[in-house]
């Protein structure tokens, strides 16, 4: 058993790899989505508004697996063809997106309105006040929303397999009949839950610095409280 898991091992590495691979380049491409759709969903147009509506109910609504596969199989008979890596992130990007861009709507509108008050009688233009003012303050909200999503895009690279992509599962379930399913299944168990830790990891240090960079947090509260003189 021992040697059969070290004769695995580099299966195992390769397709971890694969996975986190995967993951990055969809949780990029849905934070492009997210925040295309999140700002156009406050757009003052009543078409921008009702086209982000659509595309953000139409990808929420409707199955990941039914998208990757429709993606990679159906649109190249349309004359769009796309590799695996291509379908994979564009599927990601648009699911998860979809998401994304409530979270980053519902982190900008929780914004107290005496900011946006604000950046109005100091007369700043709407992208200056977005950039500088609105969106600092909104990212600490959006933070761990996001966190739950990458964790969510590394559990759904387990569907990859689908369009041939040798992600984590793949390789699993090529060494079940050589290791055993007990095995293989329980290794890939631990795998995924200590990518999903490393994810976790990642999403605290992040919330951490967009806190402390609008004065919140553990460190921003401890510069606030007034020092204590030491008397005799």
């Amino acid at each position: 058993m021992l040697a059969e898991l070290v004769e695995a091992g580099p299966l195992f590495l390769h397709g971890a790899g694969l996975t986190m691979l995967y993951t990055v380049l969809g949780a990029l491409a849905a934070l492009v989505v997210s925040f295309a759709f999140g700002l156009m969903s406050l757009s003052g147009s009543v078409v921008v508004r009702g086209f982000s509506r659509v595309v953000v109910e139409f990808f929420r609504g409707t199955s990941l697996v039914v998208q990757l596969l429709w993606i990679f199989f159906v649109l190249p008979q349309l004359g769009l063809r796309f590799e695996p890596m291509a379908a994979a992130t564009l599927a990601f990007g648009l699911n998860f997106g979809a998401y994304g861009a409530e979270v980053v709507r519902g982190a900008i509108a929780s914004v107290p309105k005496t900011q946006w008050e604000a950046t109005v009688a100091l007369g700043l233009g709407r992208f200056r006040r977005m950039t500088r003012v609105i969106l600092p303050q909104a990212l600490p909200e959006m933070v761990p929303p996001f966190g739950n999503l990458w964790i969510q895009i590394l559990k759904s690279s387990s569907l990859l397999y689908l369009i041939g992509i040798t992600e984590l599962t793949f390789e699993v379930k090529q060494l079940q009949f050589d290791m055993g399913s007990m095995a293989a299944f329980s290794i890939a168990l631990v795998v995924y839950f200590l990518l999903a830790q490393i994810l976790v990891a990642v999403t605290r240090w992040v919330e951490a610095r967009t806190a402390a960079r609008v004065g919140r947090g553990p460190k921003a509260n401890a510069a606030k409280q007034p020092r204590r003189v030491a008397t005799t």
